[in-house]
């Protein structure tokens, strides 16, 4: 399995593993000018990158990174994003600060981290009524906190 990947943005930088056992490629931003992100904003920021996986039982998943999130607040507005097989678009960030400062994003910045996941598609069968579990319909802190 391999990705293929597309520079469209001469600027833009491939992703890459921080170490040979990362789960995760880093993504860069691919900016023509520092970008701002005021507390409670959301700001798509561009990779310069268009993707093409090889193979169609996979997904791309955009994660958040780490140290942004502890350090600044700064997180994906998606949580995780979620890029299908199809897609040939530009990868787009979307960030939002949740800090009580403002950030800049700049060029070249590490901004989310790109993992490849097999994706299982079940054939759907409607029913009248599911199997019982111990659990039935409890959720949502259903099991307490410890």
């Amino acid at each position: 399995m391999y990705l293929s990947v597309q520079k469209l943005h001469p600027s833009a930088k491939l992703p890459l593993r921080a170490t040979k056992d990362s789960a995760g490629c880093d993504l860069y931003a691919c900016l023509d000018k520092p970008l701002t992100i005021a507390p409670g904003e959301i700001a798509k920021i561009p990779t310069g990158l268009a993707i093409a996986p090889s193979r169609k039982d996979i997904a791309i998943c955009i994660f958040p990174r780490s140290g942004l999130s502890t350090k600044h607040g700064i997180t994906l507005a998606n949580s995780v994003g979620l890029v299908d097989s199809d897609y040939r678009g530009e990868l787009m960030i979307p960030l939002i600060n949740h800090g009580a400062e403002a950030f800049t994003v700049e060029s070249g910045m590490r901004v989310a981290q790109l993992v490849v996941l097999p994706i299982l598609i079940p054939q759907l069968r409607e029913v009248t009524a599911l199997d019982e579990t111990e659990r039935g319909a409890g959720g949502f802190g259903a099991s307490g906190l410890s």
